[in-house]
C-alpha cells in the first residue's frame, strides 16, 4: 500500500480558488496512475479527476474547465488546481493511487469548504 497525505483543503469564497497536494510515500511514484475523488455529507464518493503515468489528464463532466490535476514524478506528489468553486463542492477531498489498474491506497481527506 502507498501512503498518501493530503493537504491545502481550507475555506474559500464562492468563486474562490485553492490548491490541493497530495505527497506519496511510493518507491517508484510515476508508476502510479494517480486520481482525486470527493465525498460530500451524505453522499457517494465521486471521481473527480484522474492523471495517468504519461501524464494524459482526465476530469469529471462537472469540473471540466475549472480544475486542473498535475503531477511532480521528483516530489511523488499531485496537485489539484481548482477554480471558480461552487457553493455546492465543498467535500472532503481524497487522492488515490492505483497501480496496474488496482487500487494501492487512499489518503485520509483534506476539507474544502465554500461559503462566503
Amino acid at each position: 500500500q502507498v501512503q498518501l497525505r493530503e493537504s491545502g483543503g481550507g475555506l474559500v469564497q464562492p468563486g474562490g480558488s485553492l490548491r490541493l497536494s497530495c505527497a506519496a510515500s511510493a518507491m517508484i511514484f510515476s508508476s502510479y496512475t494517480m486520481a482525486w475523488y470527493r465525498q460530500a455529507p451524505g453522499k457517494e464518493r465521486e471521481w473527480v479527476a484522474g492523471i495517468y503515468t504519461s501524464g494524459l489528464t482526465k476530469y469529471a463532466d462537472f469540473v471540466q474547465g475549472r480544475f486542473t490535476i498535475s503531477r511532480d514524478n521528483a516530489k511523488k506528489t499531485i496537485y489539484l488546481q481548482m477554480n471558480g468553486l461552487e457553493p455546492e463542492e465543498p467535500a472532503l477531498y481524497y487522492c488515490n493511487a492505483k497501480l496496474s489498474g488496482h487500487n494501492a491506497g487512499w489518503g485520509q481527506g483534506t476539507q474544502v469548504t465554500v461559503s462566503s
